[in-house]
Protein backbone atom coordinates (compact mmCIF):
# COMPACT_ATOMS: atom_id res chain seq x y z
CA UNK A 1 0.00 0.00 0.00
CA UNK A 2 1.34 3.43 -0.93
CA UNK A 3 0.52 6.31 1.39
CA UNK A 4 -0.26 9.58 -0.38
CA UNK A 5 1.44 8.27 -3.55
CA UNK A 6 4.84 8.21 -1.85
CA UNK A 7 6.97 5.88 -4.01
CA UNK A 8 9.47 3.62 -2.27
CA UNK A 9 12.15 4.35 -4.86
CA UNK A 10 12.02 8.06 -4.11
CA UNK A 11 12.87 7.38 -0.48
CA UNK A 12 15.65 4.90 -1.11
CA UNK A 13 17.40 7.01 -3.74
CA UNK A 14 17.94 9.75 -1.17
CA UNK A 15 20.11 7.46 0.99
CA UNK A 16 22.93 7.08 -1.51
CA UNK A 17 24.72 10.35 -0.74
CA UNK A 18 24.54 9.96 3.04
CA UNK A 19 26.84 6.97 3.49
CA UNK A 20 29.75 8.57 1.63
CA UNK A 21 29.99 11.67 3.85
CA UNK A 22 32.45 11.63 6.75
CA UNK A 23 31.46 14.76 8.65
CA UNK A 24 28.88 14.10 11.37
CA UNK A 25 27.43 17.59 10.92
CA UNK A 26 27.24 17.16 7.17
CA UNK A 27 25.48 13.81 7.61
CA UNK A 28 22.90 15.39 9.88
CA UNK A 29 22.36 18.28 7.46
CA UNK A 30 21.78 15.87 4.59
CA UNK A 31 19.46 13.68 6.64
CA UNK A 32 17.49 16.72 7.84
CA UNK A 33 16.96 17.75 4.21
CA UNK A 34 15.87 14.21 3.44
CA UNK A 35 13.42 14.23 6.36
CA UNK A 36 12.01 17.54 5.15
CA UNK A 37 11.53 16.04 1.68
CA UNK A 38 9.61 13.05 3.04
CA UNK A 39 7.37 15.29 5.14
CA UNK A 40 6.68 17.56 2.16
CA UNK A 41 5.51 14.56 0.13
CA UNK A 42 3.29 13.28 2.93
CA UNK A 43 1.88 16.75 3.63
CA UNK A 44 1.46 18.31 0.16
CA UNK A 45 -1.11 20.88 1.36
CA UNK A 46 -1.35 23.40 4.19
CA UNK A 47 -1.99 22.06 7.68
CA UNK A 48 -1.48 18.82 9.55
CA UNK A 49 -1.98 15.30 8.17
CA UNK A 50 -3.03 12.66 10.70
CA UNK A 51 -1.24 9.40 9.89
CA UNK A 52 -2.04 7.69 13.20
CA UNK A 53 -4.23 5.08 11.50
CA UNK A 54 -1.02 3.82 9.87
CA UNK A 55 1.53 4.50 12.63
CA UNK A 56 0.28 5.22 16.13
CA UNK A 57 0.46 8.91 17.07
CA UNK A 58 2.14 10.09 13.86
CA UNK A 59 1.27 13.48 12.34
CA UNK A 60 3.14 15.55 9.74
CA UNK A 61 2.68 19.27 9.11
CA UNK A 62 3.30 21.84 6.40
CA UNK A 63 2.79 25.58 6.89
CA UNK A 64 3.83 28.02 4.16
CA UNK A 65 2.65 31.24 5.82
CA UNK A 66 3.47 32.91 9.09
CA UNK A 67 0.26 32.63 11.08
CA UNK A 68 -1.15 36.07 11.96
CA UNK A 69 -3.02 34.54 14.90
CA UNK A 70 -2.09 31.70 17.18
CA UNK A 71 -3.46 28.23 16.50
CA UNK A 72 -5.32 27.08 19.60
CA UNK A 73 -5.16 23.34 20.16
CA UNK A 74 -4.76 20.62 22.76
CA UNK A 75 -1.74 18.31 22.74
CA UNK A 76 -1.33 15.03 24.56
CA UNK A 77 2.16 13.92 25.61
CA UNK A 78 4.01 14.69 22.38
CA UNK A 79 7.37 14.99 20.69
CA UNK A 80 7.73 17.52 17.86
CA UNK A 81 10.72 17.36 15.50
CA UNK A 82 11.29 20.24 13.06
CA UNK A 83 12.93 19.56 9.73
CA UNK A 84 12.45 23.04 8.24
CA UNK A 85 11.19 26.42 9.46
CA UNK A 86 10.35 27.41 13.02
CA UNK A 87 7.40 27.72 15.39
CA UNK A 88 6.57 28.93 18.88
CA UNK A 89 4.34 27.21 21.43
CA UNK A 90 2.76 29.11 24.31
CA UNK A 91 1.55 27.24 27.39
CA UNK A 92 0.10 29.53 30.04
CA UNK A 93 2.76 32.28 30.28
CA UNK A 94 5.65 30.17 28.98
CA UNK A 95 6.81 30.53 25.36
CA UNK A 96 8.87 27.80 23.70
CA UNK A 97 10.53 28.78 20.40
CA UNK A 98 12.28 26.15 18.28
CA UNK A 99 13.20 25.51 14.67
CA UNK A 100 15.10 23.41 12.15
CA UNK A 101 16.95 20.43 13.63
CA UNK A 102 15.38 20.98 17.02
CA UNK A 103 12.80 19.05 19.02
CA UNK A 104 10.47 19.71 21.91
CA UNK A 105 8.89 17.20 24.25
CA UNK A 106 5.62 18.19 25.91
CA UNK A 107 5.22 15.79 28.85
CA UNK A 108 1.68 16.61 30.00
CA UNK A 109 -1.56 16.86 27.97
CA UNK A 110 -2.36 20.58 27.99
CA UNK A 111 -4.06 23.28 25.89
CA UNK A 112 -1.58 25.48 24.04
CA UNK A 113 -1.20 28.14 21.37
CA UNK A 114 0.97 27.60 18.29
CA UNK A 115 2.42 30.21 15.97
CA UNK A 116 4.49 29.55 12.85
CA UNK A 117 7.39 32.01 13.04
CA UNK A 118 9.66 31.08 10.13
CA UNK A 119 8.37 29.83 6.79
CA UNK A 120 7.88 30.69 3.12
CA UNK A 121 6.34 29.21 0.00
CA UNK A 122 9.71 27.93 -1.17
CA UNK A 123 10.81 26.72 2.28
CA UNK A 124 7.68 25.93 4.30
CA UNK A 125 7.62 24.85 7.90
CA UNK A 126 7.85 21.04 7.91
CA UNK A 127 7.62 18.97 11.07
CA UNK A 128 6.64 15.70 12.70
CA UNK A 129 4.50 15.29 15.78
CA UNK A 130 4.55 11.99 17.66
CA UNK A 131 1.91 11.45 20.34
CA UNK A 132 3.66 9.34 22.96
CA UNK A 133 2.36 6.86 25.50
CA UNK A 134 3.12 8.28 28.99
CA UNK A 135 3.09 4.79 30.49
CA UNK A 136 5.66 3.62 27.96
CA UNK A 137 7.84 6.64 28.72
CA UNK A 138 7.64 5.85 32.43
CA UNK A 139 8.70 2.24 31.76
CA UNK A 140 11.66 3.43 29.70
CA UNK A 141 12.69 5.86 32.45
CA UNK A 142 12.84 2.94 34.89
CA UNK A 143 14.96 0.96 32.43
CA UNK A 144 17.34 3.83 31.70
CA UNK A 145 17.60 5.03 35.30
CA UNK A 146 17.28 1.83 37.38
CA UNK A 147 18.91 3.45 40.42
CA UNK A 148 16.36 6.24 40.55
CA UNK A 149 16.66 9.99 40.08
CA UNK A 150 17.71 12.88 42.24
CA UNK A 151 15.64 15.94 41.37
CA UNK A 152 17.93 18.79 40.33
CA UNK A 153 16.00 20.47 37.53
CA UNK A 154 13.04 22.83 37.57
CA UNK A 155 9.80 21.41 36.25
CA UNK A 156 8.71 22.74 32.87
CA UNK A 157 5.75 22.36 30.51
CA UNK A 158 8.13 21.70 27.62
CA UNK A 159 11.75 20.67 26.96
CA UNK A 160 13.70 21.81 23.89
CA UNK A 161 16.94 20.35 22.53
CA UNK A 162 18.86 20.08 19.30
CA UNK A 163 18.29 16.83 17.47
CA UNK A 164 21.21 14.64 16.53
CA UNK A 165 21.78 12.42 13.53
CA UNK A 166 20.45 9.34 15.32
CA UNK A 167 17.05 10.93 16.02
CA UNK A 168 16.75 12.37 12.51
CA UNK A 169 17.74 9.01 11.03
CA UNK A 170 15.17 7.17 13.16
CA UNK A 171 12.50 9.65 12.06
CA UNK A 172 13.34 8.97 8.42
CA UNK A 173 13.11 5.23 8.99
CA UNK A 174 9.77 5.69 10.74
CA UNK A 175 8.31 7.52 7.73
CA UNK A 176 9.74 4.87 5.41
CA UNK A 177 7.63 2.28 7.27
CA UNK A 178 4.53 3.88 5.72
CA UNK A 179 5.40 2.09 2.47
CA UNK A 180 4.86 -1.42 3.77
CA UNK A 181 2.08 -2.87 5.94
CA UNK A 182 4.39 -5.34 7.69
CA UNK A 183 6.89 -2.57 8.46
CA UNK A 184 4.10 -0.39 9.84
CA UNK A 185 2.89 -3.17 12.11
CA UNK A 186 6.18 -4.72 13.19
CA UNK A 187 9.04 -2.25 12.66
CA UNK A 188 7.39 1.13 13.34
CA UNK A 189 6.63 0.37 17.04
CA UNK A 190 10.31 -0.54 17.54
CA UNK A 191 11.45 2.70 15.91
CA UNK A 192 9.02 4.70 18.07
CA UNK A 193 10.57 3.10 21.15
CA UNK A 194 14.05 3.83 19.78
CA UNK A 195 13.15 7.51 19.35
CA UNK A 196 11.84 7.71 22.92
CA UNK A 197 15.02 6.08 24.24
CA UNK A 198 17.22 8.46 22.25
CA UNK A 199 15.24 11.47 23.53
CA UNK A 200 15.60 10.22 27.12
CA UNK A 201 19.35 9.86 26.51
CA UNK A 202 19.60 13.37 25.02
CA UNK A 203 20.54 16.51 27.02
CA UNK A 204 16.87 16.99 28.01
CA UNK A 205 16.38 13.34 28.96
CA UNK A 206 17.17 13.65 32.65
CA UNK A 207 14.86 16.66 32.98
CA UNK A 208 12.03 14.76 31.26
CA UNK A 209 12.62 11.76 33.49
CA UNK A 210 12.75 13.83 36.67
CA UNK A 211 9.93 16.27 36.18
CA UNK A 212 7.59 14.39 33.90
CA UNK A 213 7.85 10.73 34.77
CA UNK A 214 10.22 10.16 37.66
CA UNK A 215 8.01 11.53 40.44
CA UNK A 216 5.24 9.38 41.87
CA UNK A 217 2.95 12.40 42.31
CA UNK A 218 3.32 13.43 38.66
CA UNK A 219 2.61 9.89 37.52
CA UNK A 220 -0.56 9.88 39.63
CA UNK A 221 -1.72 13.18 38.16
CA UNK A 222 -0.93 11.84 34.67
CA UNK A 223 -3.18 8.87 35.44
CA UNK A 224 -6.02 11.24 36.36
CA UNK A 225 -5.43 13.26 33.19
CA UNK A 226 -5.73 10.08 31.13
CA UNK A 227 -9.00 9.31 32.91
CA UNK A 228 -10.34 12.81 32.27
CA UNK A 229 -9.44 12.60 28.58
CA UNK A 230 -11.42 9.37 28.31
CA UNK A 231 -14.42 10.57 30.39
CA UNK A 232 -14.50 14.36 29.86
CA UNK A 233 -18.23 14.37 29.02
CA UNK A 234 -19.18 12.82 32.36
CA UNK A 235 -19.97 14.81 35.52
CA UNK A 236 -17.04 14.60 37.92
CA UNK A 237 -16.37 15.16 41.59
CA UNK A 238 -12.93 16.24 42.68
CA UNK A 239 -13.06 13.74 45.54
CA UNK A 240 -13.43 10.90 43.02
CA UNK A 241 -10.45 12.16 41.02
CA UNK A 242 -8.41 12.41 44.22
CA UNK A 243 -9.31 8.80 44.94
CA UNK A 244 -8.03 7.75 41.49
CA UNK A 245 -4.77 9.53 42.33
CA UNK A 246 -4.65 7.97 45.82
CA UNK A 247 -4.34 11.43 47.35
CA UNK A 248 -6.29 13.53 49.78
CA UNK A 249 -8.51 16.15 48.14
CA UNK A 250 -6.31 19.03 49.32
CA UNK A 251 -3.08 17.34 48.20
CA UNK A 252 -4.65 16.41 44.86
CA UNK A 253 -5.69 20.03 44.22
CA UNK A 254 -2.16 21.28 44.89
CA UNK A 255 -0.42 18.69 42.73
CA UNK A 256 -2.93 18.90 39.87
CA UNK A 257 -2.54 22.68 39.62
CA UNK A 258 1.24 22.38 39.89
CA UNK A 259 1.31 20.05 36.86
CA UNK A 260 -1.39 21.66 34.68
CA UNK A 261 -1.69 25.26 36.00
CA UNK A 262 -5.46 24.63 36.15
CA UNK A 263 -7.98 23.22 38.58
CA UNK A 264 -9.46 19.80 37.66
CA UNK A 265 -12.78 21.41 36.68
CA UNK A 266 -11.05 24.02 34.51
CA UNK A 267 -9.09 21.24 32.83
CA UNK A 268 -12.28 19.29 32.13
CA UNK A 269 -13.95 22.40 30.69
CA UNK A 270 -10.99 22.99 28.36
CA UNK A 271 -11.08 19.38 27.21
CA UNK A 272 -14.81 19.67 26.46
CA UNK A 273 -14.40 22.87 24.44
CA UNK A 274 -11.55 21.52 22.31
CA UNK A 275 -13.45 18.29 21.66
CA UNK A 276 -16.59 20.24 20.70
CA UNK A 277 -14.52 22.29 18.27
CA UNK A 278 -13.02 19.14 16.76
CA UNK A 279 -16.47 17.53 16.39
CA UNK A 280 -17.97 20.59 14.69
CA UNK A 281 -15.04 20.92 12.32
CA UNK A 282 -14.63 17.24 11.45
CA UNK A 283 -18.24 16.05 11.47
CA UNK A 284 -20.12 19.20 10.43
CA UNK A 285 -22.44 19.08 13.43
CA UNK A 286 -24.07 22.17 14.89
CA UNK A 287 -23.08 23.84 18.14
CA UNK A 288 -26.10 22.60 20.09
CA UNK A 289 -25.34 18.98 19.19
CA UNK A 290 -21.65 19.39 20.03
CA UNK A 291 -22.62 21.05 23.29
CA UNK A 292 -24.59 17.98 24.39
CA UNK A 293 -22.02 15.46 23.14
CA UNK A 294 -19.24 16.94 25.28
CA UNK A 295 -21.34 17.13 28.44
CA UNK A 296 -22.73 20.68 28.59
CA UNK A 297 -26.37 21.05 29.66
CA UNK A 298 -26.70 24.77 28.86
CA UNK A 299 -26.36 26.09 25.28
CA UNK A 300 -25.78 29.63 26.49
CA UNK A 301 -23.07 28.59 28.96
CA UNK A 302 -21.37 26.57 26.24
CA UNK A 303 -21.40 29.55 23.87
CA UNK A 304 -19.97 31.87 26.54
CA UNK A 305 -17.20 29.44 27.50
CA UNK A 306 -16.40 28.74 23.84
CA UNK A 307 -16.12 32.45 23.02
CA UNK A 308 -13.81 33.04 25.98
CA UNK A 309 -11.59 30.12 24.95
CA UNK A 310 -11.40 30.67 21.19
CA UNK A 311 -12.24 34.36 20.76
CA UNK A 312 -15.41 33.83 18.70
CA UNK A 313 -18.77 32.08 19.18
CA UNK A 314 -18.91 28.52 17.80
CA UNK A 315 -20.50 29.17 14.38
CA UNK A 316 -18.20 32.09 13.54
CA UNK A 317 -15.10 30.26 14.77
CA UNK A 318 -15.83 27.11 12.72
CA UNK A 319 -16.56 29.18 9.59
CA UNK A 320 -13.23 30.97 10.03
CA UNK A 321 -11.35 27.67 10.42
CA UNK A 322 -12.94 26.19 7.32
CA UNK A 323 -11.79 29.20 5.31
CA UNK A 324 -8.30 28.98 6.84
CA UNK A 325 -7.32 25.30 7.24
CA UNK A 326 -3.79 26.32 8.15
CA UNK A 327 -5.22 27.54 11.49
CA UNK A 328 -5.97 23.94 12.52
CA UNK A 329 -3.23 21.79 14.06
Amino acid sequence: MKINNLPTSKIKDNHTSVVSVDSYTRVQDIETVQLAHLISVLAPHEGTVDLSKYISGLHVSRYSYITPDTIKTFFSTSLIIVAQGAKAITIENSVFSFGKSQMILLPIALPLDIQITETSLSHPYLGIKLELDPQKLSELVLRLYPNGLSTTHQQSKGYIANTDSSIINASIRLLECLQNAEDRNMIAPLILEEIMIRVLRSPIGISIAETGFGEVEVQRIAKVIDWLRDHFSQPIKVAELAEIAHMSVSSFHVHFKSVTSMSPLQYQKTLRLHEARRLMLANSIDANTACRLVGYVSDSQFSRDYSRCFGNPPSRDIARLRQNPQMVE
